[in-house]
């Protein structure tokens, strides 16, 4: 649960910068808040990954018998 709500919250944030305010859209030519908006889609991206490794690296710790 704790990974589909991580996921679900980096989902909704990149949504919301990038489709409802308009920067993941590069109209005429390239600005600066849509340079801004990738690294941070790519950083974040990477940091999104890195916490889900993290949480699915542990053991669950269930027996089965």
């Amino acid at each position: 649960m704790n990974s589909i709500g991580i996921f679900f919250l980096w989902l909704t944030l990149n949504s919301t910068l990038g489709i409802m305010w308009g920067y993941a859209f590069i109209e005429k030519h390239w600005q600066l808040g849509n340079v801004l908006f990738y690294i941070f889609l790519l950083t974040s991206l990477a940091g999104l990954l890195y916490v889900l490794y993290k949480i699915w690296i542990k053991p669950v710790g269930f027996k089965i018998h």
